[in-house]
């Protein structure tokens, strides 16, 4: 079973990819897309649930979304035809490098992606080319509350503690106009999703060969959680502007 769809089942309860619950994701939403009309764009996209809530909840936005899974654009665009959204939703099998769009977005989310791009600055350099004047970018990372083992940072990568991760941001152009901490409940409910939805495809589905490998997959993350990174790991959402608007 791949990585992509490992990552499907675990998130079948929470589809946030990311430790945040309901009430932060609309709070960010509402921060990042002040004015209910804007083109959105979400790099690396998944199966589009922020893109999804966003156009629900204002029929002014009009959003876009690319990644190199298939599988979860296609959920995500039977997802909006469900919804009754997909006149308002385009999707791009693509690498972010490669997307060239018509014109530039008046937002650009990248939550909990930042690893596919390189890291935090490389993925606002990424949103950075697709901004438009004025625009705003919501972006999703880890970060260390307190001294990670070298088996966390192993594991999760080389973050940096919560100041740094602000001074390399501020460093790198960009002012926070709003910013989310995940709390101690967002982190450890995202855990318990991420591992329960694993544990029962798995005891549901018995006779598959794949349940095995599943269930020594939620026995594996639950020790690093719980043993590695749970005390030291933290998730931060800022939603920030350019300083400066010239080239």
């Amino acid at each position: 079973m791949d990585r992509e769809e490992i990552s499907r089942i675990a998130h079948t309860d929470h589809p946030i990819k990311a430790p945040l619950g309901d009430d932060s994701v609309r709070e960010l939403l509402r921060h990042t897309l002040p004015h209910r009309a804007e083109r959105v764009l979400d790099l690396g996209c998944g199966p589009a649930e922020w893109l999804l809530r966003a156009l629900a909840d204002r029929p002014g936005v009009r959003a876009e979304g690319i990644d190199l899974d298939e599988g979860s654009l296609t959920e995500a665009h039977e997802r909006a035809e469900a919804a009754g959204v997909a006149d308002r939703l385009a999707l791009h099998h693509t690498a972010a490098e490669d997307f060239v769009p018509e014109k530039p977005f008046d937002a650009v989310l990248s939550v909990g992606a930042a690893h596919a791009f390189g890291g935090l600055l490389p993925t606002l350099d990424a949103a950075r080319t697709h901004l438009a004047p004025g625009g705003r970018v919501l972006i999703g990372d880890g970060y260390w509350e307190t001294g990670p083992s070298p088996e966390a940072v192993e594991l999760l990568g080389d973050f940096a503690d919560l100041p740094t991760t602000l001074d390399r941001v501020a460093g790198a152009g960009w002012t926070p106009v709003a910013a989310h901490l995940s709390t101690r409940h967002e982190l450890d409910a995202y855990e318990w999703s991420w591992l329960g939805s694993v544990a029962n495809r798995a005891l549901d589905h018995p006779q598959d060969p794949a349940g095995a490998e599943l269930l020594d997959l939620v026995t594996t993350r639950r020790t690093e959680w719980l043993r590695g990174y749970r005390h030291c790991f933290g998730f931060v959402c800022l939603v920030l502007r350019r300083t400066h608007e010239g080239p």
